[in-house]
């Protein structure tokens, strides 16, 4: 019986590791195609229109392929193109805070706090090996809040100050994402690294979008 259970605990965390392994690897990847497609937006001159369609596209692709490919290896096709899209969509936001006054290490800024956000989160997820799936009901929830107090305030409120806070709590939302998703994988709770890797991908790409107003907004107050 030793025998055996020790066996099977060796294989489950071969499994854990290999998930992980992938995950990283494809999100590496899918970060940089992420990234080429940004640089492709802004030097194409893309407008808000084109990024608004890209973001719907990157949602429905999400929401209606991913489903029906991550078990198979057009499901890693399927995480390049949302990458892809959700990059190109972040064009003519980029232009914006470029154009500005130390608009690149504006940007700089946000992508070094996104990063060590991310690594922060993934090695104390890794060393504590604790299961944060309570987060989850509590992430839904506050997305949902965030939703509708953003709508509210975009057609109604009009407040710089409220968005502001929003973009705050999209930034501590997806921390909590990021740290529920690693554990899943560690834990053995996530075990297709495809759609793992789509998890994390949308959360770094919020977390950034919504540093890079926070920061572009308290150094215009300077």
């Amino acid at each position: 019986m030793n025998t055996f259970s020790t066996a099977a605990t060796i294989s489950n965390t071969q499994v854990k590791n290999k998930v992980l392994s992938d995950t990283m690897k494809l999100l590496s990847y899918t970060l940089v195609f992420g990234g080429l497609a940004s640089w492709f937006s802004v030097v194409s001159g893309a407008g808000f229109g084109s990024a608004m369609v890209s973001s719907i596209a990157a949602i429905a692709v999400i929401w209606f392929v991913l489903p029906k490919t991550q078990n198979s290896n057009m499901g890693i096709l399927t995480a390049f193109g949302i990458a892809g899209l959700l990059g190109f969509s972040i064009g003519p936001m980029l232009t914006h805070y470029l154009s500005m006054p130390n608009g690149a290490d504006m940007v700089i800024q946000a992508l070094t706090g996104t990063g060590v956000a991310f690594f922060a989160i993934s090695f104390y997820a890794q060393n504590t090996k604790k299961d944060f799936s309570f987060l989850n009901g509590m992430i839904f929830f506050a997305m949902i809040a965030v939703i509708v107090l953003s709508l509210l305030n975009f057609f109604f409120l009009e407040s710089s100050a409220f968005g502001l806070l929003m973009s705050f709590a999209i930034v501590l939302i997806m921390g909590a994402f990021m740290l529920s998703q690693m554990s899943a994988i560690i834990n053995g709770g996530e075990t297709n690294y495809i759609s793992a890797t789509v998890g994390l991908y949308l959360a770094l790409h919020n977390m950034f979008t919504s540093l890079l107003h926070l920061i572009g907004a308290f150094s215009n107050d300077d």
